[in-house]
């Protein structure tokens, strides 16, 4: 036992003490070495976790593997893929994922900053690598099938966008910008592999939403795709503090960090009301649009982005639900309480107590949501003589509750003084 304790001794002190010493070291080195030991074996420790993390929501080359071999095969098509698979003129760079089945990424193409996404759950989920493309092409690109005709498909994609967007007297034109972009080629006819490529995209409703919001600026701008991968506008300036920082470590970030940043490490205030502005008018767009409601069920500044010209652009569009499919996933859902009726972060409805089923009305309308949020965002370092007025006006936003419908006028009053408040105050400024 004495020679173990001694080449113990050896192999954690000597490499630190000029010379094999026969005595004992000071108790102050001791302490020294543990905590310098203590250190590397968390380093190695966190090292570990962030790789492991790194790897499990970082799959691009997966993505474009699965997605390039269902090109070589006929399977799917777009008007990336020979840029993707063949001429290799897509460039992944950072991975921004959150998730595992939901890959996103910063990349180049065409000398454009772009932001590449792309799901792969279906092969995440496979146990074996060599069946990751069949089970893929079985599970995703399985509509329509061979034979299925042009008036079928269009009929196909009709039911599908009323059964997420509601029975709106604008879908059919929505469902021929569909079939207009579903001629990837542009030689004027849908081919099968076209067909199989746009419905599969059809299923992300981020890729929904930004066909529905094309025609407003505060979403960006869809470039192009290939199967289910769709390339978009590079990702915005995010006013999100903790943006900087990998996917894995964002969660360690204290949730009352950011707030406290703002005045710090955000735009100017000018600019930040700015991108306010630009916030509130998204929030006017997403209600009773072309194509129906939708509801923000993530309300944080993670998704709240600008451009170099603090124009306000949505980052992300993933957890912007259609009123449509909201209800249909909250109403006569089991529950015990208010929390068993949530629909992503924080879109929830009532639990009426007595029949123990959610209501199909939201507690919060989008309006309440962002002006809680613009009270961490707008409050810190606002002009003093403003302050006072803008926090009484977010706070009776943020009261604001019910079926968002029934409070129309309400709600467009409320919003209208904010924008009318904040834009006075910039309007003759350089920030303007």
């Amino acid at each position: 036992m004495r020679r173990l304790r001694r080449l113990a001794h050896l192999v954690l002190f000597c490499p630190f003490s000029k010379g094999l010493q026969q005595s004992r070291l000071p108790g102050l080195r001791v302490k020294y070495i543990f905590l310098v030991w203590l250190g590397i074996f968390a380093g190695s420790w966190l090292a570990y976790v962030n790789y492991s993390s790194y790897v499990d929501l970082c799959r691009g080359h997966v993505c474009q593997v699965v997605i390039c071999d269902q090109y070589r095969k006929g399977i799917i098509s777009g008007s990336i893929c020979q840029d993707l698979c063949s001429l290799h003129k897509v460039e992944w760079k950072t991975c921004l994922s959150s998730a595992p089945g939901q890959q996103v990424y910063s990349g180049l193409w065409q000398g454009k900053e772009v932001t590449i996404k792309c799901g792969i759950e279906e092969s995440l989920n496979s146990e074996a690598g060599s069946d990751t493309g069949p089970r893929r092409e079985l599970v995703l690109f399985d509509k329509p099938t061979r034979g299925t005709s042009m008036k079928e498909f269009r009929e196909m994609t009709l039911s599908f966008l009323k059964a997420n967007l509601g029975d709106l007297p604008s879908l059919p034109a929505l469902v021929g910008q569909v079939l207009l972009m579903a001629d990837f080629n542009k030689d004027s006819r849908v081919s099968l592999a076209e067909a199989k490529s746009v419905w599969a995209l059809l299923q992300h409703t981020e890729f929904l939403l930004l066909l529905s919001l094309q025609e407003k600026e505060r979403a960006s701008r869809l470039l192009g795709c290939c199967g289910d991968l769709y390339v978009t506008e590079g990702v915005p300036h995010s006013s999100w503090p903790g943006a900087a920082l990998p996917p894995v470590l964002r969660p360690l970030l204290p949730p009352a960090l950011p707030p406290s940043l703002q005045q710090w490490l955000g735009p100017a205030w000018p600019r930040r009301a700015k991108i306010a502005i630009g916030l509130l008018e998204f929030v006017e767009e997403l209600f009773h649009g072309a194509y129906g409601s939708f509801y923000m069920c993530e309300t944080t500044l993670a998704n709240v982005g600008y451009t170099a010209q603090y124009d306000f652009r949505m980052a992300d569009l993933q957890q912007v639900a259609p009123e449509a499919a909201v209800r249909r996933f909250l109403q006569g859902r089991r529950c015990e309480r208010s929390e068993d009726c949530t629909y992503g972060r924080d879109c929830r409805a009532p639990c009426d107590r007595l029949m123990r089923r959610c209501k199909g009305d939201l507690l919060q309308p989008n309006l309440a949501k962002v002006c809680a949020l613009l009270r961490d965002y707008l409050l810190p370092g606002a002009p003093h003589d403003l302050r006072e007025e803008l926090g009484a006006r977010l706070r009776t936003c943020t009261t604001l509750s019910g079926l968002a419908s029934q409070l129309e006028a309400h709600h467009s009053l409320v919003l209208s003084h904010l924008k009318t408040l904040l834009w006075k105050k910039i309007s003759n400024s350089k920030y303007s």
